[in-house]
């Protein structure tokens, strides 16, 4: 089980790395809309690939991209990231932040982790009268909106719709690798790129930015519950 947690780790941390709001420039994949989604899409039409122009990077789209990645000697991932955008247009896409349109059920989340900052940080601790680590927060502040969760990190990972960071909402969670290999931190996203946590550098609950560059380097995915 835990290997299995370790391969979808990589998987996830494949997936996420060049998502919107992670570097310089506009990463797309499946899901994402708009006029730089067209751009590309009519870029790979005038090439001979098989897409539709409609703004919308849906499967075909992936495919096509997939088939450019392999036609061109590329990472084949199916995302269409700074590599593929300057072979394609011969210039970057700029990064674009969406609105986030927040959840009422997201604000009590929020809400209810800010209740814990200061409480001190305790590896293996679920409770505010032992203290949190990391995914024991979470597990916490979850459980008193009646969500339940699994109670590690990678676990938590496996549980929710993973959203990109362009899409962030407070009450999303946020996962890190500091390895890159298995997921070993998360937090909760609470707005303007920022998440609250249990960190074990400072030794409690407290705020840490989504743009810190380690955080930037570690960022191994996002999900949402609600």
């Amino acid at each position: 089980m835990q290997a299995v947690r370790k391969i979808m780790s990589v998987l996830v941390m494949t997936a996420v790395l060049a998502l919107p709001g992670i570097g310089f420039c506009q990463s797309l994949s499946q899901g994402d809309q708009g006029d730089a989604v067209r751009r590309i899409q009519q870029k790979l039409s005038d090439d001979g690939y098989a897409v539709v122009v409609d703004g919308v990077f849906g499967p075909a789209m992936e495919d096509a991209v997939r088939e450019y990645e392999k036609k061109n000697g590329m990472t084949i991932n199916g995302i269409a990231d700074e590599e593929v955008q300057l072979a394609l247009l011969g210039e970057t896409l700029p990064e674009v932040k969406m609105p986030n349109f927040i959840s009422e059920k997201g604000e009590a989340i929020v809400k209810a982790a800010q209740q814990y900052l200061g409480v001190p940080y305790v590896y293996g601790g679920a409770s505010p009268s032992e203290g949190f680590d990391c995914s024991g927060f979470v597990y916490y502040v979850f459980a008193k909106q009646g969500i339940s969760l699994p109670r590690t990190a990678d676990d938590q990972a496996l549980v929710g719709r993973q959203v990109s960071v362009s899409e962030l909402q407070p009450g999303d969670l946020v996962f890190f690798s500091a390895d890159g290999y298995e997921i070993n931190h998360v937090g909760i996203y609470v707005g303007n790129d920022e998440f609250i946590h249990a960190n074990s550098e400072d030794e409690l609950i407290d705020y840490d930015s989504m743009k810190r560059d380690y955080r930037v380097r570690a960022f191994a995915g996002a999900t949402r519950l609600v």
